[in-house]
């Protein structure tokens, strides 16, 4: 490949640093690679240390990528209008702070190919994408067989520390309190953790009509889930906000 544009979308997650270096370390001699981020205002503020020493390391700028509706990047903004947050097809924040915003850059800024941090285990995810949206999307970690296993140890062997995120206890650099996390260990570790985001959920949900948690195969509000309820480990688990979105099962 020679004289091409790649753009890499980079979501602060391990998965999407090592998409970037792969990109650039297999193509970025003959072709012109372009990072782009969407910036969240619900992620931890240490995601974007995370991404500004990623810039540094792999020696790239990471261009920011807005809504134009949404221009504070804000969740709770697109629920609020929307009146919605969360179905088994995703969430409107992920439409529109990512997927569109995504959509329109891309309408706007001529290039032949597309990166996303999808892995060796993500194949179907992959594969939906391409039926769903674009066929010009390259699968460079599923071609290297790199897991996310992969990803965390070789962004560990840059020298560069995980968001801190990770260290919390959550399975990946999302939003804090993602409202497609359904799953009761989620939503307890939301609470231990971030007590005022969990409340904060808590009364935005309520007063919008949505049901967060499941508990007991049924669907409640997050102010009902007890404080001692039981879910699966969530370590085994893990879910993704990335530019392909569904509902996880968290």
């Amino acid at each position: 490949m020679e004289g091409k544009t790649i753009v890499v979308w980079f979501s602060c997650g391990a998965a999407s640093a090592v998409a970037l270096s792969k990109t650039i370390e297999k193509y970025g001699e003959k072709n012109n690679i372009i990072a782009c981020n969407n910036p969240i205002d619900e992620e931890d503020r240490d995601n974007q240390r995370f991404l500004k020493e990623v810039a540094k390391y792999l020696g790239v700028k990471i261009h920011f990528v807005r809504s134009k509706n949404y221009p504070f990047q804000s969740c709770k903004d697109v629920w609020e209008y929307r009146r919605f947050m969360s179905g088994p097809y995703g969430a409107p924040c992920t439409q529109e702070l990512k997927k569109r915003a995504r959509q329109d850059w891309e309408k706007a800024n001529p290039h032949d190919y597309i990166v996303l941090g999808f892995t060796a285990e993500e194949k179907n995810r992959h594969e939906r994408f391409i039926l769903s949206e674009k066929d010009n999307l390259l699968p460079i970690l599923i071609q290297e067989s790199i897991t996310k296993k992969d990803c965390y140890r070789i962004v560990d062997s840059w020298g560069i520390e995980l968001p801190r995120i990770y260290k919390l206890g959550y399975p990946n650099a999302n939003c804090i309190g993602c409202v497609k996390a359904s799953g009761v260990s989620y939503w307890q570790l939301v609470r231990k953790q971030h007590p005022e985001i969990f409340k904060e959920r808590c009364e935005q949900s309520r007063r919008i009509g949505a049901k967060l948690v499941k508990y007991k195969k049924n669907r409640i509000f997050l102010d009902e889930l007890p404080i001692d309820a039981k879910g699966r480990k969530l370590k085994n688990l893990d879910f993704e906000c990335g530019l392909f979105c569904e509902e996880g099962g968290l």
